[in-house]
């Protein structure tokens, strides 16, 4: 607990002394600044698999249709209106007429089928696919002119809305390059900013890495106020890239970001310097997304000449996993990581997704005494003093990482590493810089116990790249090419089933039983949620957090002086 006591002095020191704000006039030059984590891993919407090249790209590009976070409900983007026929198997979306590229080309029916046909190319390997296949067929598509496209179902599909909300691509910019077999190495990050075509609100202007991305408003962005105003109201965009969240919140007191996602330790001192800051602190809700240890099953690290590896062996013992599940201190990790401001999670969907969570679930409870009578049972005994064995004798050990810069993850990982060591089990932990660890888990799947979160989705169907065992986002065994369980072929049945049914509350009883499964079998282990708060200058007008997002962001703009 050394490392989590120097944490707390050092946030301590932060909070204690003024900072004196040098005059950046961000409300003079209508520019947002805020910061991020990482370094993007790619700016091609297609390629994306980590959060921070969604950030990085997210104000660029735009779809079909859009989300209003407040009510959850589908509003137009792209697309002005749609309409659903044929007994709901075809669904036609008329789109709008007066969008432009960046470029200045005409936004047309054909991005949207280039943009479909690169993601269910076989040879790019994309988070989406998974989400838009019915009974394992791709969606079929067509244009019957420039503004209008009509999507074929073999059956009625409840989540199409949610499946087309990718993002399109602009054809006459990527054609060439796809057809050529270069996609995949298409728009990397070295990619030069004026040569990235988009649609959205905003257009990047310059990427440093470790340093900044900077974006400028799209003159041409098709979207307008009530009363026939061009947005964003925002001119511009800087996100920092800073690792360090010590430094981010330091900089946040200091003026040089205007909106910043606290801590739980923050959360309290800038409420007390909220008028010194002039600064609102506002409480948004559970965290939407889940924050789990994951546990590497994939044989294809592991087993190699017919021989398994041990630590396959113990990663797929249910009993074994249960143990585990058993010395996960949630509450302590809520009380010391979290400062109080943390709920137990129990299920990989959050409460906030009022439909879909599964209220049912019994939660491991944090019982070491337990935790070693299960694995006494299941011949994982003590060995020597202080060493468990398997049954073969072999002692337990397995590496534990997550990504560097996130203080609470470091504490949660230490405190589960010392509970672990209470039963006797060895973890050498060592954090990893976030795109090496996307790079272990994604490519070279060297890796054995992981502490990570995914975010989460409305739509529960949106998670098919994780849930189903072809997805490649299954992060405990990966692209699949069929079932390597029945429990996960149950699941990918269970995702099936759930497409056909219409009404979400009906719907909801298939992702509960996947719920139960997962809570069952244990490839992975939830942690805790986050009650997360948002601080941001009282200059900001329209700035709406929601769980789900911000409500209608271009109309954010810094209060007339």
């Amino acid at each position: 607990m050394a490392a989590f006591a120097i944490a707390v002095a050092a946030v301590a020191a932060i909070c204690g002394c003024r900072v004196n704000r040098p005059r950046n006039d961000h409300a003079a030059t209508q520019t947002l600044y805020d910061s991020m984590v990482s370094d993007p891993g790619t700016f091609n919407p297609v390629l994306i698999t980590d959060s921070a090249s969604a950030v990085a790209i997210g104000d660029m590009f735009e779809s079909l249709t859009r989300v209003n976070p407040r009510t959850t409900l589908f509003e137009p983007g792209l697309a002005r209106s749609w309409e659903f026929s044929d007994g709901d198997q075809t669904l036609t979306f008329h789109l709008r007429h007066d969008v432009k590229w960046s470029d200045g080309a005409p936004f047309t029916a054909r991005d949207v089928l280039f943009t479909m046909r690169v993601i269910y190319d076989p040879k790019i390997p994309n988070s989406m696919v998974s989400a838009m296949m019915i009974d394992g067929k791709p969606i079929a598509a067509s244009a019957p002119d420039d503004y209008t496209v009509v999507v074929r179902m073999p059956r009625p599909f409840a989540p199409i809305l949610s499946s087309m909300q990718f993002a399109i691509l602009p054809a006459h910019v990527l054609a060439g390059a796809y057809e050529a077999g270069r996609f995949n190495r298409t728009w990397g990050i070295d990619t030069p900013p004026d040569r990235l075509i988009g649609l959205g609100a905003f257009l990047m202007t310059r990427y440093v890495p470790a340093q900044l991305i900077a974006y400028r408003r799209n003159s041409d962005y098709w979207m307008r106020d009530e009363q026939g105003a061009p947005l964003p109201r925002l001119k511009g965009e800087v996100h920092l890239i800073v690792p360090d969240q010590n430094a981010q919140y330091l900089q946040f007191q200091s003026g040089m970001t205007d909106v910043y996602h606290p801590r739980p330790e923050e959360v309290w001192p800038l409420e007390q310097a909220a008028k010194r800051l002039n600064i609102t602190v506002a409480k948004v809700g559970i965290d939407t997304g889940s924050l789990f240890f994951a546990f590497n099953r994939n044989p294809r690290h592991y087993v190699h000449d017919g021989v398994a590896d041990p630590r396959y062996q113990w990663f797929t013992d249910v009993n074994f996993m249960r143990a585990l599940a058993h010395a996960v201190d949630k509450q302590g990790m809520i009380d010391l990581c979290y400062r109080g401001l943390a709920v137990p999670a129990v299920s990989d969907v959050s409460p906030e997704n009022k439909i879909y969570h599964n209220p049912n679930l019994k939660d491991y409870g944090y019982n070491l005494e337990l935790a070693a009578q299960i694995l006494d049972r299941a011949g994982y005994r003590m060995i020597r003093p202080g060493v468990r064995g398997d049954p073969e004798g072999r002692p337990l050990v397995f590496r534990l990482t997550t990504n560097t810069g996130v203080p609470v993850r470091d504490q949660m990982c230490a405190i589960f590493k010392q509970d672990l060591q209470k039963l006797g089990i060895t973890v050498n932990y060592r954090p990893l810089d976030f795109i090496t660890l996307v790079k272990a888990l994604d490519l070279s799947f060297d890796w054995d116990c992981v502490l990570i979160g995914f975010t989460g989705a409305i739509e529960p169907n949106d998670a098919s790249d994780f849930l189903r065992s072809s997805g490649n986002l299954h992060i405990w065994d990966p692209a699949q090419p069929k079932p390597a369980t029945p429990w996960e072929a149950q699941i990918d049945h269970l995702m099936d089933e759930g497409t056909m049914v219409v009404d979400p509350y009906k719907r909801a009883r298939y992702y509960w039983q996947i719920q139960q499964i997962l809570h069952d079998q244990l490839p992975m282990i939830e942690t805790v949620r986050a009650v997360t708060y948002v601080a941001y200058r009282n200059s900001l007008e329209n700035y709406y957090p929601t769980v789900w997002g911000l409500y209608h962001p271009e109309w954010i703009e810094f209060r007339a002086r």
